[in-house]
């Protein structure tokens, strides 16, 4: 096995809503969406983000467990510069999305901040001046 990841899916609670956030509000283009119950978007070459509708999951995946704290994973999205942080942090913000850390010096050296989606997945939005962080821009 080649190490790939294809997909990203979402389980959402409200697809409309999630559709709202990502595709109104953040203004990210819809790559197919499937009869109310996913919506996919590329976010990166070989990389599709799905948002799965939770009553679609459960019915082929079984029980979906949500629990209170953060989601055990965080996605990121990394930016050139640190004024990228707060533009972006600020655009999600007013898409609806709930600042959970803001904008942020880091003790690795970089800035990033979190938000959470309409389901309370993490995002990072982060600016990484090493080696790794230049390498996924």
């Amino acid at each position: 096995m080649q190490p790939r990841v294809s997909f990203i899916t979402l389980i959402v609670r409200d697809l409309v809503a999630s559709r709202r956030f990502y595709v109104d509000g953040l203004g990210w283009p819809v790559e197919f969406e499937g009869g109310g119950e996913v919506v996919m978007i590329r976010v990166g070459d070989k990389l599709v983000l799905s948002l799965w509708d939770e009553a679609s999951a459960v019915a082929e995946l079984g029980p979906v467990g949500r629990g209170k704290g953060a989601p055990p994973f965080t996605l990121a999205h990394n930016v050139a510069t640190k004024p990228e942080v707060d533009h972006i942090v600020g655009e999600a913000a007013l898409a609806g999305a709930t600042v959970v850390v803001p904008p942020t010096e880091r003790d690795w050296g970089g800035y990033s901040a979190y938000f959470a989606d309409p389901d309370g997945f993490l995002w990072e939005i982060a600016w990484n001046p090493g080696p790794v962080g230049q390498s996924v821009l």
